[in-house]
């Protein structure tokens, strides 16, 4: 489990490395050319322009800037939005699912549950593709696990195709019908809710949420239990209530957290975005300015 976190949540120098270096007095004057565009892409400067009525004046003040493992950083308009669309998707995928899950609450005989179910397939569709732009926006430092979450996804949004086009349709059924009378073919939409468990795994380890860390646990539980057959169809509807619960709260605190939190060390992803010879020369200046200061 901690190593679990050290993967996810900490720059990958602190992984690789087996120095740690104090960078406050980091600069890019020995960076080639390069180097500082890359950079400069990914960085604003340290100062941003608010509007003023009209008739006043511009004020001029300094942004909020982080030090990060490999130099300065700070919050620009892009990141914001990458942020604002990742939080989004959550939501949508978070709302999806409780509308979906609610027919399971609700009276048959009930206007909303028909409603419901005549679109089940529309929601499943929806909150599909939210969680999809979230594994894309997702900051995660060890680009092979986030590489491996998008995979699962797209291996079950390929399932729930296949299963719905071969199995749900000539059987005259909903997809997500299908899998509550057919539990084998959780086999075949499972990669899905597997990316969204390491999504939530992720989120519990690195911001210490423990609705998300519960959520880890539940997810798995109730599709592997209907999967089974071995768990009792009222101990399921339970759970499943807990997870929309913990799902929607889960998605509502994530607007709590300062954007900063979802970027992460900004200063990784525009270290790993540069090339290999950079690498090294930034790593090498930033060694000499440590020896320097000693």
């Amino acid at each position: 489990m901690a190593m679990a976190m050290v993967t996810l949540c900490s720059p990958p120098s602190a992984i690789y490395h087996k120095r740690t270096f104090s960078y406050s007095k980091f600069n890019f004057s020995r960076v080639s050319i390069s180097s500082f565009t890359q950079i400069k892409k990914h960085t604003k400067l340290p100062y941003e322009i608010k509007c003023q009525a009209a008739g006043d004046d511009s004020l001029l003040e300094p942004a909020k800037v982080y030090q990060g493992v490999y130099g300065p950083w700070s919050v620009d308009s892009a990141d914001i939005r990458e942020v604002i669309s990742y939080r989004s998707g959550l939501v949508t995928a978070a709302t999806s699912f409780v509308l979906a899950s609610s027919t399971a609450f609700l009276p048959d005989d009930f206007f909303l549950t028909n409603l419901l179910k005549q679109h089940i397939d529309i929601l499943y569709t929806v909150g599909a593709g939210g969680l999809g732009l979230s594994l894309v926006l997702i900051h995660i430092y060890v680009t092979e696990i986030k590489r491996t979450l998008q995979a699962l996804w797209a291996l079950g949004v390929i399932g729930s195709i296949a299963t719905n086009i071969c199995l749900a349709q000539p059987a005259d059924e909903s997809l997500v019908q299908y899998v509550v009378d057919h539990p084998v073919a959780v086999w075949f939409v499972g990669p899905l809710f597997a990316a969204l468990t390491g999504l939530v795994f992720k989120e519990g380890l690195c911001y210490g949420k423990l609705e998300a860390g519960i959520l880890t646990f539940i997810i798995p539980s109730v599709l592997l239990g209907h999967l089974s057959g071995l768990m009792d169809d009222g101990v399921k509807v339970g759970l499943l209530g807990v997870w929309m619960a913990l799902f929607t709260i889960f998605a509502a605190r994530k607007f709590t957290q300062p954007i900063k939190d979802d970027i992460g060390d900004k200063s990784v992803f525009i270290f790993k975005a540069l090339p290999e010879k950079e690498k090294e020369a930034l790593i090498q200046k930033l060694e000499q300015e440590k020896f320097g200061e000693l």
